[in-house]
């Protein structure tokens, strides 16, 4: 296949660079009617012909035309499309109007459509490509955040690392809830590694993705805008259309260079008072014994409840037989943090002409992360490229082959700095080679160097001498034949692969601990390998007929194929530490591996029946056959219908108010499979028996010979509306969406013999309002323009049935919290340990210290209430300032770091009340526990049991915090430098800017952290425990075009 694709790219490169040359050159300006200044990104189209151009940011322009060219068509979003005559002219400048009702405006949709937005009769958003280009995130979900209505993003913040993204809320109960991904017309695959123990360290599909290629993104949300997509739609579709080059004489060049500095956005708020011990005055020459041997002291504990800091000297583990003044270290938690670097440098170089063009970008993405020994590196090269074989036969190709991967990905983030003392010194700990003379004094002392050894590891030396990389390559295909029969009947076939390999490196060094105990190095290796197929005809019938009706039909069929195949082996003893080979193994290695094929073979439909242009009725129909369904059950059927009616067309009216209003209306089924080997019991490879005799067993699932697909059915209403000509917009969606029939693994009783069975089971419920507000407050004569986008909306989620007898299905589990689909609840629901309460919400204080309820209780859900965005831009000729605000509010997470920190005393809320004692805040009961008679509670309790009573280690409640935020998610001031500097130079255009990226939390409720941060990702979010700490970053961007 690769070599198939660099024949068709060199044969389409050579064929468009041998395009014959044009007969004279039109040249012009293109300015705003109103304000008189330039318009960029206007459309010059020679009529009746694909030749044309774009005007730059001062609204100029150069097109060459054929010398038997009569005719120039101007168009562009917001603006009324002009056709003027050319004559003898060489130069032609218009004045550009503004368009009323904006009707022109071109979304794309399924299968890369692009369609008038006012015919569909669903939401369809778009961001155009440079906001994309502008931020430089390497995954280009995270500039999804505040921008689309609907949609909650969340990421671990780690480099090159997945994050995860939900439309409309959680569909699926035991499946994936991500929406498919689709790179000019080839699905693009997304999901997770089952046999990966980490959803987020290695990333997605939309983190290899490089920005400066994009050249819009649409977000189709629900089953009603994606069904022609087929089972992978129910979650909705992202649709990615990278750049072409244009059909213009000569090359065009773009460069682009980045650099941004990354830091910890939240610092914990520490306690600089007290230090280790696990006694007010706590404080032992030589750990756990407590007996001086002149070499060594600690404090014998990790905790932080010891003595004040006060400059006391005592020995630390760094100080051999000397003693040092018992000082806090304010910044220890900065030293830990260093500042993340990432460079990004692209170029881009396309030419064309009047039967083709082509576009070749090639980028680099190089990112060091925030911890010590974490990177990234991504390496992009992208070919597009469209050529008229005819005058019937057109043909279009693109391909990109992706290099990415990380010497070392983040191990453990910050976990290991939840307990450090506070007058732990991180640089010490940094450079623990310096200190191995001072911890080998005595036979069976621990290495590496480390203030504690009872729990910890050094944490440098756990990032720098237990490396965990891999190495990607991924290659992405799409070849496309296109044949106009008649102008109103077409055929186009084609084929797009996506396929990729990722070599993961784990390494762990020997080690030796307190004691003397030796834990020896280790070693594994996994290859991960996965490949796409989607083959496609469709024929098209476009037609108006007597200028009244239209009516454009499409008739299709879908071949997928996916394969994956995963290997893995570790070595659990090295026989030679520092040789990381499979075969210097001291004990048989571990291997397991997994092999998985699935076909899909559909046929679709699809017609719009169009009336004045006003009035449109859209008509879908798909059939799938999924060979991972038993043969009675794997053709499922599921059909779409929507309604769009612009009313300002259809009614008499007319008002200087309203300019446009549509309504809309949809209805849409979307059916969904399962993954391979889930119908009938399959024997695994299992360690040898007696080191040598192969093993296999069972799996402990009942497998389900009967499993029929999930069904997700949706309706969804709106309306469109248009103001002051243009200038104020509102659309409002409303929409209700089920999923039945769910594919679960649900638990069984062990007396069978087994865990857990798979069924058709449950039922989940979506709904919610959608709201996006558009509007220019101010648009002055003198160039000055002020822009508004707010997006606002909400998700109520119900679990209405599970399988009969089931009420509860376990998401995860953690420190005896767990996340549950519960019947009559909504999607992640949190169950633990909670505060025993009096009826009107008091907490019950026993001797000093709170009580908890007798059964487990919910205390918490993951689901927001609601999300929202605001985005502000202002721009003045050539400068351009904007900000964007992004809110999340509502839903709960249990942050396990911020309760072990608590129980340790190391937060500033712990340093309350050591001497004297703390009285909680809630109430007593003076009566008896069959007739309570409570009063306010006065007892002082002990601080240290008491803050161990509020930390959610003990009690689950006390470790689950709103994660409501308010973000400054970016801001950007750019300037654009005027053509006139570049008239005597080859330079075309050139841009200037400054970008920040996760600038500030103005609001939150979560102590200590970013509410934001995903431990567990997909379906098991709401978890933090020490998760690398997001990062606010700052760079700087300089564009060039020639």
């Amino acid at each position: 296949m690769s070599k198939r694709l660099l024949w068709l790219m060199l044969l389409t490169f050579v064929s468009v660079a041998t395009l014959r040359a044009q007969e004279r050159v039109i040249t012009g300006t293109l300015k705003d009617a109103t304000t008189q200044e330039g318009v960029p990104g206007v459309n010059v189209l020679v009529q009746g012909t694909t030749t044309g151009t774009i005007t730059d940011i001062d609204g100029k322009y150069s097109l060459p035309v054929p010398a038997d060219a009569t005719m120039l068509v101007y168009s562009a979003i917001g603006y009324e499309t002009q056709t003027v005559e050319i004559g003898n002219r060489t130069s032609i400048d218009l004045a550009m109007k503004e368009s009323i009702e904006q009707l022109s405006e071109v979304v794309v949709t399924a299968f890369g459509i692009e369609r008038e937005k006012k015919a569909l009769g669903y939401t369809v958003q778009e961001i155009d490509g440079k906001a994309f280009a502008e931020a430089k995130q390497a995954s280009v979900v995270n500039n999804l955040s505040g921008r689309i209505a609907g949609v909650q993003v969340n990421s671990n913040g780690g480099p090159g690392s997945g994050s995860q993204i939900v439309i409309r809320g959680f569909s699926s109960v035991g499946g994936n809830n991500q929406p498919l991904v689709v790179i000019d017309g080839v699905p693009m695959e997304n999901a997770k590694d089952p046999l990966s123990a980490d959803d987020n360290r290695f990333g997605g599909g939309l983190s290899e993705i490089n920005p400066d290629n994009i050249a819009n993104v649409s977000v189709l949300k629900g089953p009603n805008a994606a069904a022609l997509y087929g089972s992978r739609a129910a979650n909705g579709v992202i649709l990615v259309t990278t750049k072409n080059g244009a059909r213009t004489k000569g090359i065009g060049v773009d460069l682009s260079a980045s650099m941004s500095f990354e830091n910890p956005l939240v610092k914990p708020d520490f306690q600089d008072i007290y230090g280790g011990g696990s006694g007010y005055r706590t404080w032992y020459a030589d750990g756990w014994s407590g007996t001086v041997d002149g070499y060594k002291g600690t404090s014998g504990t990790d905790e932080s409840w010891g003595s004040p800091m006060d400059g006391r000297p005592v020995r630390q583990w760094w100080t051999g037989t000397e003693t040092t003044p018992l000082l806090p270290m304010p910044d220890n938690w900065e030293q830990h943090w260093r500042t993340g670097v990432t460079q990004t440098y692209n170029a881009g170089i396309s030419a064309g002409g009047e039967k083709g063009s082509f576009r070749l970008g090639i980028g680099s993405f190089n990112q060091t992360g925030i911890m010590d020994f974490n990177d990234f590196h991504r390496y992009n090269f992208r070919f597009n490229s469209n050529y008229d074989v005819t005058d019937k036969l057109k043909a279009s190709i693109s391909a990109e082959y992706i290099k990415s991967g990380s010497d070392n990905r983040s191990y453990q983030s910050s976990q290991n700095f939840i307990w450090h003392h506070r007058q732990t010194d991180y640089d010490k700990l940094r450079n623990w080679r310096d200190y191995v003379d001072v911890h080998i004094q005595r036979p069976g002392d621990d290495l590496p160097p480390n203030w504690q050894h009872t729990y910890f590891t050094n944490p440098y030396f756990l990032q720098e001498m237990l490396p965990y990389g891999n190495e990607k390559d991924r290659m992405l295909g799409n070849l496309a034949l296109t044949y106009q029969f008649t102008p109103w009947l077409s055929l186009m076939a084609r084929s797009g692969t996506d396929v990729w390999s990722d070599s993961r490196t784990n390494i762990i060094n020997f080690e030796r601990t307190k004691g003397g105990t030796f834990t020896p190095g280790a070693f594994s290796e996994e290859m991960v390998r996965r490949q796409e197929t989607n083959s496609d005809v469709i024929l098209t019938f476009d037609k108006t007929i007597q200028d009244a009706f239209s009516v454009r039909a499409q008739l299709g069929a879908v071949n997928r194929r996916n394969t994956d195949k995963t290997v893995f082996s570790q070595v659990n003893q090295l026989v030679i530490d520092g040789i990381y080979s499979l075969n210097n193994n001291r004990n048989p290695n571990t291997d397991r591996s997994y092999k998985g094929e699935k076909v899909v073979n559909s046929v679709f439909g699809a017609a719009t029946l169009g009336w004045r242009n006003a009035l449109f009725l859209d008509l879908t129909a798909r059939n799938d056959w999924s060979s991972t369904l038993p043969a009675a059950n794997r053709s499922f059927f599921y059909p779409s219908a929507s309604l769009s009616a612009v009313l300002t067309d259809l009614l008499p009216i007319s008002s200087p108010l309203l300019s446009f209003a549509k309504v809309r209306g949809s209805w849409a089924q979307v059916g969904s499979d399962t993954e391979p080997y889930n119908l009938r019991a399959t024997y695994q490879a299992s360690s040898p028996w007696n080191g040598s005799v192969p093993a296999f067993y069972e799996s402990n699932t009942i497998f389900n010979p009967n499993l029929k697909p999930e069904i997700t059915t949706g309706v969804e209403l709106g309306i469109d509306l248009r103001f002051l000509n243009g200038r104020l917009g509102l659309d409002v969606t409303h929409y209700n969406q089920t999923t039945r029939d769910q594919i679960l693994a649900v638990s069984i009783s062990q007396a069978s013999g087994y865990a857990s069975r798979y069924l058709n089971a449950g039922e989940i419920t979506n709904k919610g309002w959608e709201v996006m507000i558009s509007g220019t407050p101010v648009k002055t004569a003198t160039g000055f323009t002020w822009d508004v986008a707010l997006n606002w909306s909400r998700n109520r989620n119900q679990v209405v049935e599970l399988a009969d007898g089931l009420t509860n299905y376990v998401l995860w589990t953690e420190r005896g919290v767990s996340s549950e689909a519960r019947v009559g609840q909504s999607y992640g629901s949190l169950y633990g340990i909670a505060y025993a309460r009096t009826d009107d919400g008091q907490i019950i204080f026993e001797n000093g210290l709170p009580t908890t309820n007798p059964t487990l209780q919910v205390i918490g859900n993951i689901t927001p209430k609601w999300l929202g965005g605001l985005n502000n831009t202002f721009t003045y000729k050539g400068i351009s300032l904007s900000a964007l605000i992004d809110t999340r509010w509502g839903g709960d997470i249990f942050d396990m770091g911020s309760s072990l920190m608590r129980n340790d005393g190391i937060v500033e809320e712990t340093a309350v009340g050591r001497e004297e004692g703390v009285i909680g805040l809630g109430v007593m009961n003076v009566g008896s526990a069959e007739s309570p008679v409570y009063v306010p509670n006065t007892v002082v309790a002990d601080a240290t049991t008491f803050y161990k009573r509020y930390s959610g280690r003990q009690y689950h409640e006390a470790g689950v915090f709103d994660a409501s935020y308010i973000k400054l998610r970016q801001a950007s001031l750019s300037y654009q430098l005027p053509s006139s500097l570049f008239e005597h130079i080859f330079i075309k255009s050139a841009r200037i800017s400054a970008v920040g990226r996760n600038l500030a939390i103005l609001y939150r409720r979560t102590p200590h952290i970013d509410p934001e941060v995903d431990e567990k990702g997909g379906n098991r979010q709401g978890y933090t425990y020490g998760t690398l700490p997001s990062s606010r970053s700052i760079g700087f961007n300089v564009n060039l075009s020639f």
